[in-house]
């Protein structure tokens, strides 16, 4: 199993959209919109690849140096088979 924090989705928005439009948009809306497209590529160039299996985006979820930590709400936002 393979798992990855992103820890600068404001600022991928940011760059984006520019500033004044990210400071308008909540940042669990970001780091949503940038996991669904680091999901989406993943999915395309595994896919490309031959491999098959699954992805999942999961709230409740907390990776720090090797801990990794379970919140009370452990919750699937996004899941595909590829």
């Amino acid at each position: 199993m393979i798992v990855l924090k992103i820890s600068n989705a404001s600022e991928v928005v940011a760059s984006k959209v520019g500033r004044f439009l990210e400071r308008l948009t909540p940042d669990s809306i970001d780091q949503s919109a940038v996991e669904d497209q680091v999901i989406k590529k993943m999915i395309e160039n595994l896919a490309a690849e031959g491999l098959k299996g699954e992805i999942a985006a999961i709230n409740g979820l907390d990776l720090d140096g090797s801990d990794l930590s379970l919140n009370k709400e452990v919750k699937i936002r996004k899941h595909t088979s590829f």
